[in-house]
């Protein structure tokens, strides 16, 4: 292992390699990423996989389409030999209440306003395209073509090889064990040995308080468990995924024919925990059968959970850290991090390299919690 670097990069999920490749494009070739495990062991690999503009906040907005727009040419940017497997069948977002309604027509109007393709439909207009809906069940609904769904090991490895390329080194089975600072250098300790290093970047996710707590720094972060299941694969049914946020809900059908559902726990406490439960299995399955009967005869494969990274008003955290020259901040994107990961490597590595930011990060630092300055998202699952 060298002993130097000018940047390392903790945590090897799709943010943290999508800052790496950042960095090298922008001249900052020996970068190190760590990941205590293999790429997208993390919330990276566990996550739904679903990539959608459709926010109630400009900023999410605004780095949704960044981001939707780099997927559509990432096999070629990133000169990936695979497929990172962009379908693009759009998301169906379904309300239930007037109160739902309301928000959903500013939403669409805000997401109009930023260049989004969406549209508020009928009941009736939202089952043309989800037959299987029962349109009784809502009161209203938004829809984007341009929404989708793409592999997330193919992306966090086409993001990792296009870095490696350009210099970078893709460390794994290496976990960050502590970081010493002295003046503007700091020693990252690992069980492979020390890094030398500038600059550290903190994006190991749900972890990123307890990386943080290696310098002194507190975050206002927390981890809470979320969990998914898929289904047998069946002949092609569903073409957007389907999310409601009063009902706790998203249901994607994937390229191979499996159903990939998942929910949040309102009454989940913070943890670390990544087990799986027959409560969630039992609530999953029946607000799924309540939206789409069709659905109820098919058979569970495998069911599993992931942690989210929660800030108070749901926005990721980017940029310095006022305690300490060096390190900078990825984390607390509160379930929405692998659909922001292409923002998240430009906005980090325009922070890196003190150049002027292309994407509204100001006021996302840390510490708008302590100024009162929170920034609210209304749309999360």
């Amino acid at each position: 292992m060298n002993k130097t670097a000018d940047a390392v990069v903790i945590g090897g999920g799709v943010s943290g390699v999508s800052i790496a490749y950042s960095l090298a494009k922008r001249g900052v070739k020996n970068v190190a990423v760590l990941e205590k495990e293999y790429l997208a062991s993390g919330a990276t690999g566990r996550c739904g996989a679903g990539v959608r503009m459709q926010w109630g906040a400009e900023l999410d907005c605004v780095f949704a389409k960044y981001s939707i727009d780099f997927f559509e040419r990432a096999n070629d940017e990133l000169g990936y030999k695979g497929d990172i497997g962009f379908k693009q069948g759009g998301y169906l977002i379904v309300g239930s209440s007037e109160k739902e309604t309301a928000q959903f027509r500013k939403n669409v109007r805000l997401q109009n306003g930023l260049g989004i393709p969406s549209k508020l439909l009928t009941p009736s207009e939202a089952k043309e395209i989800v037959p299987h809906l029962d349109e009784t069940k809502i009161a209203c609904a938004t829809f984007c073509g341009r929404d989708g769904h793409l592999n997330p090991f193919h992306m966090t490895r086409a993001y990792a090889d296009a870095a490696a390329r350009l210099g970078a080194r893709i460390l794994l089975d290496t976990e960050a064990l502590g970081i010493r600072v002295r003046g503007g250098m700091k020693t990252v300790m690992t069980n492979r040995g020390n890094i030398e290093t500038p600059v550290v970047v903190n994006a190991a996710g749900a972890h990123a308080p307890l990386v943080a707590e290696m310098t002194g720094v507190s975050l206002p972060v927390r981890a809470e468990r979320h969990e998914i299941l898929v289904t047998e694969p069946v002949a092609p049914l569903q073409g957007p995924m389907v999310i409601s946020f009063s009902k706790n809900i998203y249901c994607q059908q994937t390229p191979e024919g499996s159903f990939v559902m998942g929910r949040g726990d309102r009454d989940e406490p913070g943890s670390y925990n990544i087990g799986s439960s027959w409560s969630f299995m039992e609530k999953m399955a029946a607000t799924c059968c309540e939206l789409m009967p069709l659905l109820q005869d098919l058979y569970i494969v495998r069911q599993w959970a992931g942690l989210y990274s929660l800030t108070p008003d749901r926005h990721p955290i980017y940029g310095g850290v006022r305690e300490m020259e060096g390190m900078y901040l990825a984390c607390g994107f509160s379930g929405h991090g692998f659909m922001f990961a292409p923002a998240t490597g430009t906005a980090v590595a325009e922070a890196v390299c003190n150049l002027p930011p292309s994407l509204p990060v100001r006021g996302l630092d840390k510490d708008r919690f302590e100024r009162g300055e929170e920034i609210w998202e209304p749309s999360v699952v």
